[in-house]
């Protein structure tokens, strides 16, 4: 009787274990599929409010778009790119700002990057749409040929080089956009030497991390992306894996004193992969920014 009532007990924690085992292997590949299918292919659009005494009056309730990291390739093709800039077009913006890394690998693209440069043409902002290099514009064969391609649809590319949006009361914002600081040549001092306290400065730069410097100089908002907030997250810890240039600074918005006035910081966590074509806890982002003009205050 002992001898029977032990393998009924044994029987009984041998199933335990085993529905227990089923039903997290389950889950596995429940959270997998989430990660591969489901979730790279959601879109959410993030509102944001960047308020500073220096915005002109003019300027005051001016709509940025701000996206980034679309890494046109194998697993973000041009039929997610479509849907992308209809998404952008509802949203109105005065201003389009993309901070990098438009293909994944420029050369792999091939003959489709016709088609994505007409689509991102579509694209559309009565004050400009402007952007930088990424790490990956400079590598995978599109060098030389990022900035030809991206102005052939509508875009101004910075490289090093300030950009006067001015209305015709006058009244003007300065766009200052940075190389990518991986591949490429950045010139933080001589770009951004040339600012004026009392404008409202942007600095478009790919790498977030480079925020501290640039807050050193007199940049009111910095956009950044490179970061893709990590791809995977998880509710108990950071992000398990973060390029270079985007550890301190990972996403969302960040306020940073350095020189005479603070900075304020903008990780959009991008709308691609790379490396592995997954994002769990981490939806694809369009950030629409608004400015808002605020009245005198001490620092």
């Amino acid at each position: 009787m002992l001898h029977v009532n032990k393998r009924h007990h044994d029987y009984k924690i041998i199933r335990r274990v085993a529905v227990t085992a089923g039903v997290g292997f389950i889950l596995l590949l429940t959270l997998l599929a989430y990660s591969a299918y489901i979730e790279p292919n959601l879109l959410r659009v993030k509102d944001i409010d960047i308020a500073s005494e220096h915005i002109p009056p003019s300027f005051d309730d001016l709509t940025i778009v701000h996206f980034s990291d679309t890494h046109l390739g194998e697993y973000y093709d041009n039929e997610k790119l479509k849907k992308l800039v209809e998404r952008v077009n509802e949203l109105h913006p005065d201003m389009i700002i993309f901070t990098g890394d438009l293909f994944d690998h420029y050369s792999k693209y091939g003959t489709k990057r016709n088609e994505a440069q007409q689509l991102l043409k579509q694209m559309n902002a009565h004050l400009g749409k402007y952007a930088v290099y990424g790490n990956h514009d400079r590598g995978g064969g599109g060098s030389r040929k990022y900035e030809a391609y991206l102005e052939e649809a509508g875009f101004e590319v910075l490289v090093n080089e300030t950009h006067l949006i001015e209305l015709p009361n006058r009244q003007k914002i300065v766009l200052a956009g940075i190389d990518d600081a991986i591949l490429g040549k950045p010139d933080i001092p001589n770009t951004l030497n040339q600012l004026r306290a009392e404008d409202f400065n942007i600095a478009v730069v790919h790498q977030p991390d480079l925020a501290d410097d640039i807050a050193n100089y007199p940049v009111d908002l910095q956009l950044s992306g490179h970061s893709h907030g990590g791809q995977v997250q998880t509710p108990w810890s950071k992000p398990i894996y973060t390029p270079p240039l985007a550890v301190k600074y990972v996403e969302g918005k960040y306020t940073i004193r350095g020189g005479d006035k603070p900075m304020q910081l903008y990780v959009n966590r991008g709308i691609g992969t790379t490396r592995l074509p997954i994002r769990f806890m981490n939806v694809p982002e369009l950030t629409k920014i608004t400015l808002v003009r605020k009245g005198v205050e001490s620092y």
